[in-house]
């Protein structure tokens, strides 16, 4: 930070609070740490290459074994009360798609008492803060996390601690990457550590269900930060297991049918949207569903009608469509309809074909690209590199994340998780054990630090 140390800054963000007393980095620690900045900036590798196994394995290890590195890390160990009292009071503030504005609030003030620099909220509600690099002009590493939950918005989340673990909805999806944002920033700033490239921080919106990803498909949109965001790493829930490097392709529907509505009584025999649409859902959800390429389906909300004695004038649900292949997407969308029309000739039938004002429609609410990390990815060689150094064996694999909108135009980007372990993800049961977050923190700290570059 310019003018102030780090410790004045920890202060003022209230981290002494409660006891979290930061670490204070002698002048003779930060010596040795310039005579060993044995980091290569990110430029430094000619675009579409990426260093061999060994050579990143050793710059990993020169990393990690930077005294300021390791003041980090020790910080990051002795904080986890601060964490987690950062996750329960995020949690606590409701965030469905589209209604994150709270919530965006609260996270921009949490970056601003950290010390980061231009601090804002977006047209879309993306909250973005800026840590400056040494070198001018330099691309930034992001490090991204959703604001939103699946859970609809109807006043304060319900959070507890129970024995070691936090229970809330959303506590873990997405409480912990959001969380593990504010750790990483406050750890930089504690040991003073700058970066040769400046790192981008931001909580974006509208990742679950409707939200459809809106918020990095802003970002992305965006000539400003499209051009100059070298590498994307989007922290996603729990565990350090997985690097999500494929992106799934969906897509999501409201579907609506429609009839004339009437009295139980006296309008008996009027076509019922609910029974069609009942119909229609028994009919789909016999699709014949290959195993190879995997492929899924689900009906995750069903609303309608006003009354028990009405004919419904409108019945309608949401379906989620997804596979690892586009044509599989494309067939089942294609028996979607198809039994949508069967179903409203069953309904007809005896009336002559007449529709009597029977109708459906089929709205597409969400469509996530489906693509592939591209090769050679320096960002996938870093995160693999950190892994083999921590002893960690993590899955490379394929999932609807943030990631998918970076990924299908071409940039470097992953998902991964924040460490800790979680478990009832878009349940009301949601928990989140913080055990060896620092674990998971450090994974990301390595990989961001490899990727950004020391500087002196």
């Amino acid at each position: 930070m310019d003018g102030d140390s780090a410790v004045d800054a920890i202060a003022r963000c209230g981290l002494i609070r409660g006891g979290l007393l930061p670490v204070r980095v002698s002048s003779s620690v930060i010596s040795v740490f310039l005579a060993m900045s044995l980091i290569s900036p990110p430029n430094a590798f000619k675009a579409g290459t990426v260093n061999g196994p060994a050579s990143l394995k050793q710059e990993v290890a020169q990393v990690a074994a930077l005294s300021q590195v390791e003041a980090v890390v020790s910080w990051l160990r002795g904080h986890e009360a601060q964490f987690s009292e950062w996750q329960m009071e995020l949690t606590r503030i409701p965030a469905p798609p589209f209604g994150e504005s709270a919530r965006a609030e609260w996270l921009k003030a949490r970056f601003s008492e950290l010390g980061l620099q231009d601090v804002r909220i977006d047209e879309v509600g993306n909250v973005l803060a800026i840590r400056p690099g040494a070198k001018n002009g330099g691309r930034f590493v992001a490090l991204t996390a959703h604001l939103d939950t699946v859970f609809p918005g109807q006043g304060p989340v319900a959070v507890r601690r129970e024995g070691g673990r936090l229970y809330g909805p959303g506590i873990s999806d997405n409480g912990a990457g959001v969380t593990a944002l504010l750790a990483l920033a406050a750890a930089l700033n504690q040991a003073q550590v700058r970066t040769q490239a400046p790192l981008l921080f931001i909580g974006n919106v509208g990742e679950e269900g409707e939200g459809d990803v809106r918020g990095m498909r802003h970002i992305f949109s965006d000539p400003r930060w499209r051009e100059s965001i070298s590498a994307t790493l989007v922290l996603d829930g729990a565990g350090t297991d997985s690097i999500v490097t494929e992106a799934l392709g969906s897509k999501r529907f409201l579907v609506t049918v429609h009839g004339p509505g009437g009295h139980s009584w006296s309008d008996f025999g009027v076509p019922n949207p609910i029974v069609v649409l009942a119909r229609a859902i028994e009919v789909f959800s016999r699709t014949p569903i290959p195993v190879t390429p995997k492929t899924t389906f689900n009906i995750g909300v069903i609303s309608g009608g006003t009354s028990v004695n009405s004919i419904p004038e409108s019945a309608s649900m949401r379906v989620d469509i997804r596979s690892t292949s586009g044509e599989q997407v494309e067939r089942l969308e294609k028996a979607l309809r198809q039994a949508l029309d069967q179903a409203v000739a069953q309904e007809t039938q005896g009336r002559g074909g007449s529709r009597d004002g029977l109708s459906w429609e089929l709205k597409l609410i969400g469509d996530r690209p489906a693509a592939r990390l591209h090769e050679p990815s320096r960002l996938l060689a870093v995160m693999q590199a950190v892994d083999g150094y921590l002893g960690i064996s993590a899955r490379v694999q394929r999932a609807s994340t943030d990631a998918n909108i970076p990924i299908a135009m071409g940039q470097d980007a992953c998902a991964i998780g924040a460490g800790g372990t979680g478990g009832g993800a878009h349940t009301q049961h949601e928990w989140y054990d913080p055990a060896n977050r620092d674990f998971g923190l450090k994974r990301i700290l390595l990989a961001v630090l490899t990727l950004a570059g020391a500087a002196e």
